[in-house]
């Protein structure tokens, strides 16, 4: 009785308080197959830049720098060239490249010239709508959060489309369209609870993510072991004056039989969900560690010895001036090389051609080097993804070698030889929650989730059971919570 009574109350009670927000997380579930949260595409980024002019460059990267930095790119602000250098935590440094100067806090006029270049018609107008010291609702995270404070900038393009410009870097950040942002409200700000005022408060907002899924892991898990001890194969219950499987009757009976069908699908669900927020940081991250990622580049990134005449004249070679936006500074094994879309050349070596990736050897060498106390096990070139290193759009580089190591973690790493850089860590903690979360909240399985329309129809299948599990307890919990008011009323009246 003390096992029946726990739940029927956990699963009555959480289901009343959680009812409203399965709905929403199932319906908006649905919607994120199609729609994300808006983002600056990288290559629209960099095709907005000016065209890059490297004869007005005056100051050397390292005399430039005052100081190391993790990462250093080359274009153009005011028509002016610039070096980005990328410091820890992913804050931006801008200097320009002739004067030496640091960039001064971006005004609203200039950035509304960075703005306009992402204009149909560079002539079009723009206008400003607003200065953010804070994130609103679609710079919460990532790049646009860290480059904060931001001008957000209005295009008269027909679509809605706003920029955001970064004052302390100079550099667009973030394009969202009107349409994009209707898609995302009912998709992903539902379903993350992305609201402004609670993402804002990032503590706060993940600790109650994952005390939502906990209880909503209860609420599933007690109402699969309630449906499935209360049902009868034999329909030995008389309801209504019928033979029935289940006791109840109405909704109640619906969300009884839906709840058998579909409760697997839905704890899963949820507590796949959980394991989105990484709770109590059970795994680790599968961006490399800093010294993996310095032991393949050859220690940190050396600016010395960098003159202003050496990168003119591999720009040259690298790339036709006309089509020149950015360059990269890439440091592999101890030699800088220049980088411009998917083309390098050596920094160090002038003698040296121009090509698009790394040698095997030398890949294979640097997947040494990453770990020198645990031996390489296996390495392979993959031409095609596999179930860790893989991407639906296709975006990811290929081919990538990926190396197993014989260490506590099992750890795997993935080194792209168009970068010559780590493109991915996975270990053993990280493989299993890519199983527990991918696999169970996308049903991210091989061939499975890249077989469209198939997956569509499956997930929106299972989403609408969760839905009428859902849905159908809201009238029943209306009616109980009506009948404890009146009680309530009568014990205080």
């Amino acid at each position: 009785m003390k096992i029946r009574r726990l739940l029927i109350y956990t699963h009555r009670w959480l289901g009343i308080a959680g009812g409203l927000l399965f709905i929403a997380w199932f319906a908006s579930g649905i919607v994120m197959m199609y729609a994300r949260m808006p983002e600056l595409d990288p290559a629209a980024r960099i095709d907005r830049l000016e065209p890059l002019d490297l004869s007005r460059v005056r100051r050397s990267i390292a005399d430039a720098a005052a100081g190391g930095a993790e990462a250093v790119r080359i274009n153009v602000l005011d028509g002016r060239p610039v070096y980005r250098f990328v410091l820890a935590g992913g804050r931006i440094r801008t200097v320009y490249a002739d004067t030496g100067e640091p960039l001064a806090p971006l005004d609203r006029d200039r950035a509304s010239a960075v703005a306009r270049r992402f204009a149909p018609d560079p002539l079009a107008d723009v206008r400003y709508v607003s200065f953010l010291a804070v994130s609103d609702q679609w710079t919460l995270g990532g790049d646009a959060r860290r480059a904060l404070p931001l001008h957000r900038i209005a295009l008269d393009d027909g679509g809605g489309t706003e920029i955001y410009v970064s004052q302390r870097s100079g550099e667009a950040v973030m394009r969202t369209t009107a349409r994009e942002r209707r898609q995302a409200y009912f998709g992903p700000v539902v379903h993350w609870l992305y609201f402004t005022p609670i993402r804002q408060r990032t503590g706060f907002w993940t600790q109650l993510i994952i005390w939502l899924a906990i209880g909503g892991c209860a609420l599933s898990l007690s109402g699969l072991v309630w449906g499935v001890w209360r049902v009868s194969i034999a329909a030995r219950y008389r309801v209504r004056r019928e033979h029935s499987h289940s006791p109840y009757a109405g909704l109640m009976r619906w969300h009884h039989y839906a709840g058998l069908i579909f409760g697997a699908a839905t704890f899963t669900w949820i507590f796949s969900g959980l394991l989105s927020m990484d709770p109590w940081d059970w795994h680790p991250a599968t961006t490399p560690a800093r010294e993996q990622r310095e032991r393949v580049a050859g220690g940190p990134l050396r600016l010395t010895g960098l003159t202003v005449d050496g990168l003119r004249s591999a720009a040259v070679r690298l790339q036709p001036l006309e089509r020149l936006r950015e360059l990269e500074l890439v440091q592999f094994r101890g030699e800088r090389f220049l980088r411009s879309g998917d083309r390098l050349i050596s920094l160090d070596a002038p003698g040296g051609g121009v090509f698009e990736r790394f040698p095997d050897d030398a890949m294979l060498s640097a997947a040494h080097a990453a770990m020198p106390d645990a031996p390489a096990r296996e390495t392979a070139w993959l031409n095609e993804y596999d179930a860790y290193y893989y991407d639906r759009a296709r975006t990811l580089a290929l081919p990538v070698l990926r190396a197993r190591y014989a260490d506590r973690n099992e750890t795997w790493l993935y080194l792209d030889p168009r970068r010559g850089a780590i493109a991915r860590k996975e270990e053993r903690l990280t493989r299993a929650n890519r199983w527990l979360y991918h696999g169970l909240h996308s049903l991210d399985f091989p061939r499975f989730y890249a077989s469209r329309p198939l997956w569509d129809i499956v997930v929106i299948v299972l989403s609408a059971g969760g839905l009428a599990v859902s849905a159908t307890t809201l009238v029943p919990a209306g009616h109980r919570l009506k009948r404890h008011a009146r009680r309530l009323r009568r014990g205080i009246w």
